[in-house]
């Protein structure tokens, strides 16, 4: 095989991976090729915690004819034992005698254990084969696993100087149709969306992916709301939606008001203040949903709340959506109670991406950190 050829099949390897986005948690997505004389002989992704693996599947998929075959896959193959066999038993197996990896398992405790046992065997492993495309695949995985806190994305649709309401304190929105659909899409592929409660009062959001043909899939709802002051007739409690709805308080909030939102299948969970804000501590709210298997969080505002998060250092990504015109001071910034300190570098995150959607213009970013780890 050529390293053009190895190239080709793990892109399309990589496709197979995006199609379990935001349904894997806390497993990565994965996906595998299974190709022999430049004859794609079985597809597979992993589809869901628990059930099999990307290799697995592939190799169900090419029907057992799969001697001397060579198989894609974005990530390391699991050598160990989880709620499923190890998937490098299954990759000997099946008769395969080359195994090509994108990325090789950042997770602490497994770390390297594929790729060595397959190599004992008498496997011919390559590694690294478009390693900075797979591992975008699986940023938030990266971070869960050895810090056990949520990818944090950071999104606002906004005017352009910042303004995410034509008027402070009344909603409506900015950006148009067709990056409405890439939020629906980002959704989709993410574990959980928060908000604070003032967002929730003023705009009465749904908070559901709604894409054609209903193929979204709803993420957890989360609600920082300190003092539980979302009434339960609140449009996100009321919905054929099969996501839940988690909302942080402290512990001081009211209890008949506590009531009247469990009442309406809504789970509160107490969380303790900064003594010097009275905010909710965000590092204990990501701890708690890190715990629970939430693997990435799309922050969707508002303006305080992106500065809360901006302010602790805990946003991980951006995904900033600009409409071509101005609304002015009487308009709500994207950013309140945030100020980087004069001090400080501000090369903090790198553009990764820009792209016009209709008439609006996608800024994406990571921390800068990140993509150094790639490089």
């Amino acid at each position: 095989m050529t390293a053009e050829t190895d190239i080709h099949y793990m892109q399309l390897a990589i496709i197979e991976a995006k199609k379990g986005l935001g349904r894997t948690s806390p497993n990565p997505p994965v996906g595998a090729i299974i190709v022999r004389d430049n004859i794609i002989l079985g597809t597979g992704y992993h589809r869901k915690a628990g059930e099999p693996h990307a290799e697995v599947n592939a190799i169900a998929d090419a029907k057992g004819d799969t001697a001397g075959a060579t198989i894609y896959v974005t990530l390391e193959p699991c050598n160990h034992t989880g709620r499923t066999p190890p998937c490098t038993l299954a990759i000997l197996k099946a008769g395969i005698t080359r195994v090509v990896i994108g990325l090789p398992d950042p997770n602490p405790g497994v770390q390297g254990g594929g790729e060595l046992f397959l190599k004992d065997q008498g496997i011919d492993v390559i590694t690294g084969i478009l390693q900075y495309e797979c591992r975008k695949l699986v940023y938030p995985f990266l971070k869960h696993s050895t810090t056990k806190i949520p990818w944090v994305i950071l999104k606002a649709g906004m005017s352009l100087d910042s303004r995410i309401t034509y008027t402070k304190g009344k909603g409506g929105g900015i950006t148009g149709s067709e990056s409405h659909h890439f939020v629906h899409q980002l959704r989709d592929q993410t574990d959980a969306i928060l908000v604070g409660i003032n967002t929730a009062l003023i705009d009465n959001p749904s908070l559901t992916t709604r894409l054609p043909d209903a193929k979204g899939k709803d993420p957890l709802r989360v609600i920082l709301d300190s003092q539980l002051r979302l009434p339960p007739q609140a449009k996100m409690l009321h919905q054929g939606s099969s996501a839940k709805t988690i909302i942080f308080h402290s512990h001081d909030a009211p209890q008949k008001k506590a009531d009247h939102l469990l009442d309406v299948g809504c789970k509160l969970v107490p969380i303790e203040t900064i003594p010097s804000s009275g905010c909710l501590n965000l590092h204990d709210v990501l701890s708690w949903l890190g715990q629970h298997d939430i693997t990435s969080v799309l922050v969707e505002g508002g303006s305080h709340i992106h500065g809360n998060f901006l302010s602790m250092g805990m946003v991980d990504e951006f995904c900033l959506l600009y409409a071509p015109f101005f609304i002015g001071d009487q308009g709500q910034s994207v950013i309140t109670e945030f100020s980087l300190p004069i001090t400080e570098t501000k090369d903090h995150f790198v553009t990764t991406e820009v792209r016009q959607l209709g008439n609006d213009v996608l800024i994406r970013g990571i921390r800068k950190e990140y993509l150094n780890e790639t490089k």
